[in-house]
């Protein structure tokens, strides 16, 4: 399945498609081709394809400062929306969404991640703010770094919180 607007791909995206997650026992084969870094898995036509990773996405966003339970409010829906985030934490003016993707690569990744806040902008009614930060790491390099005791503790408790 296509992810993203129907027609031509958008310019600099030549050739280059977001897909969705496959199900079941497709799901299967691609988890472990995903564990063989670099291995490619065999399209439903027949073809090559990269194998999808795990992506640890921190999004942040500010703008003008806005009620803090409407902040709230929309970073629940948010969640509610968009299953997969793992924590949220917030302020009147800022906030950060900490969640895992899958993806073929960083630069799909880092799509999806850029166009979260804006398509879930009106259905979960967020404030108006604007992308100030993205980190896109592996899961790899997460776990290396917890391990080396930098980066962020593993998001618990899960959920939307203050800062």
């Amino acid at each position: 399945m296509r992810r993203g607007r129907p027609g031509a791909p958008p310019r600099g995206t030549a050739e280059r498609t977001l897909t969705s997650v496959g199900t079941g026992e497709e799901a299967v084969r691609e988890e472990r081709s995903a564990e063989r870094p670099g291995a490619a898995q065999q399209a439903p036509e027949g073809g090559r394809r990269e194998a999808s990773r795990l992506w640890h996405i921190t999004l942040s966003v500010s703008g003008a400062k806005a009620p803090l339970n409407e902040v709230r409010r929309a970073l629940e829906q948010l969640a509610h929306d968009h299953p997969f985030l793992l924590t949220s934490r917030y302020a009147t003016d800022h906030a950060e969404i900490r969640y895992w993707e899958e993806a073929r690569d960083l630069h799909d990744a880092a799509a999806v991640a850029l166009r979260l806040w804006g398509e879930h902008r009106s259905t979960a009614k967020l404030p108006p703010w604007e992308i100030v930060g993205l980190e896109v790491i592996d899961r790899e390099t997460y776990h290396q770094r917890l391990a080396e005791g930098y980066g962020p503790p593993p998001a618990s408790p899960v959920g939307v919180h203050p800062f």
